[in-house]
């Protein structure tokens, strides 16, 4: 394998990635005013902090979708390629299929799904 390449490519991307900081940082505009800290397009002032705590249950729901929904893009590689590897194609599919319901059906059983 030439790892030169792969090298290459991630000190490449450091490279950018600091050079795109920095020029950020030289050239932007400063401005510590106290209208930074204003409402942007409503108009409404707050009241109280912005930190306001948040359920667990809307985290938790967040990573149920996301990960089904990371799931759920994986089937379209797979049909893509399911004419060329036939019946292990299908095997392959069918078991991520039933470990995908086996989960949904445990968020769903364990109440994970309900907004309390």
């Amino acid at each position: 394998m030439n790892f030169a390449l792969l090298i290459t490519v991630i000190v490449t991307a450091l490279t950018l990635v600091v050079a795109a900081y920095v020029i950020a940082k030289l050239i932007g505009p400063r401005s510590y005013a106290k209208v930074k800290g204003e409402p942007y397009e409503s108009g409404i002032p707050t009241r109280g902090s912005s930190w306001l705590p948040v359920s667990v249950g809307f985290y938790l729901f967040a990573i149920l979708f996301l990960m089904f929904d990371i799931e759920t893009v994986f089937l379209y590689p797979w049909a893509v390629v399911v004419k060329e590897f036939g019946t292990m194609a299908l095997l392959s599919i069918g078991f991520f299929l039933i470990v995908l319901v086996l989960g949904l059906a445990y968020a769903w059983r364990k109440g994970d799904l309900e907004w309390k």
